[in-house]
């Protein structure tokens, strides 16, 4: 999605290297995606699904 569009960030975090963000956003798997630090998808979700959920997020 920031590929697509200029109104979309994303960082890629390699949880064993950032321990203290692990903590923050408990992550207890992977992928985790969290959005605008309150929305939270955890794991695999198919592609329509998550973008779904990240368009309701944001309205």
């Amino acid at each position: 999605m920031a590929l697509a569009s200029p109104h979309v960030t994303a960082a890629a975090v390699a949880a064993v290297e950032y321990p203290d963000l692990v903590r923050q956003y408990r992550v207890t798997g992977v992928p985790k995606t969290v959005i605008n630090g309150r929305v939270e998808i955890l794991g695999a979700v198919p592609e329509a699904a998550f973008v779904s959920q990240v368009v309701e997020s944001v309205a």
